[in-house]
């Protein structure tokens, strides 16, 4: 069940403060933290913890916190070997987060711009390709495309969105978005009446909800799955965690339905303690979980 993700390392700075700012405006805030991140990142970790076999493409400087960040990765058992370390600097995020545990993220690429294009057995025994829209469009495009030739279904997070994300959606299968992203990727009438899916292209689209959970549309059929309620600590990585399972559930051989299930729970437990990562569960506690809801 071997997951290939191509995308983005960040070194996390996070902030805690009573809500976020508006434009123009100083809050005054209480504790600082950092954290390994980035999308790509935070995706490969959560496909791993589930038990899924990884292998990463990125870039990191040759900096403390490329070391830091490649660690990070090796520390869950990630193949790594597809790294590049670059001159620029390691990416980095910049996020505040409320008291009401939302958030709100400044991304500075650095080596981001500089991921690897796909290279001969790069998807050697992949069951899934995973892609972000956090590293350039024409990387993405050329792995999509390599991914198509060799029969590898890809999953694109179009997260940030954007209108590059548009370019990709013929090379997609499964699109996850959340309904903002949607709304950029259609018009914002579209997406509330929920004719946009059938429009976009892919043959599964999946629209995450927050904590209403997500609609799935896949070949004319819409589905609701419902939100699993929590007392979130943090936000942070819930969307990254939702991607990293259903790519590692679908990988492993899972139906669409009870894939996107595991992903739903996976999100709600990942808001549960700080950091992108620091709440994504392992295979034993969203089998717990899971098993509680019934």
């Amino acid at each position: 069940m071997t997951v290939v993700v191509v995308g983005s390392l960040n070194l996390d700075l996070v902030g805690r403060a009573p809500r976020i700012p508006g434009p123009g405006e100083t809050v005054l805030g209480e504790t600082l933290a950092r954290f390994q991140g980035g999308k790509g990142g935070n995706q490969a970790v959560a496909a791993a913890r589930l038990g899924a076999a990884v292998r990463f493409f990125g870039a990191v400087g040759r900096d403390a916190a490329g070391d830091e960040l490649l660690a990070g990765l090796e520390a869950e058992r990630i193949e790594t070997a597809g790294v590049l370390r670059v001159q620029a600097a390691s990416g980095a995020a910049l996020i505040t987060v409320s008291a009401a545990g939302e958030n709100a993220i400044t991304v500075l690429p650095g080596a981001n711009r500089e991921v690897p294009l796909p290279m001969q057995g790069a998807l050697r025994g992949a069951r899934c390709l995973l892609l972000q829209m956090e590293i350039p469009v024409a990387t993405n495009l050329a792995w999509s495309e390599a991914a198509r030739a060799a029969r590898v279904p890809v999953m694109l997070n179009a997260a940030p969105a954007g209108a590059d994300a548009a370019a990709l959606l013929p090379l997609t299968d499964l699109l996850l978005v959340n309904e903002g992203e949607l709304a950029q990727l259609t018009s914002p009438l579209t997406a509330q009446t929920g004719q946009a899916e059938p429009a976009l292209g892919p043959a599964t689209v999946v629209t995450t909800l927050g904590e209403r959970g997500c609609r799935v549309w896949h070949r004319g059929r819409s589905m609701a799955v419902p939100g699993c309620a929590v007392d979130a600590t943090d936000t942070t990585g819930a969307g990254d965690t939702f991607a990293g399972v259903l790519a590692a559930a679908l990988a492993g051989g899972k139906a669409l339905m009870p894939a996107v299930t595991e992903a739903n729970m996976a999100a709600a437990l990942s808001c549960l303690r700080p950091g992108a990562r620091g709440g994504m569960p392992t295979r034993a506690e969203l089998d717990a979980a899971l098993a509680r809801a019934g």
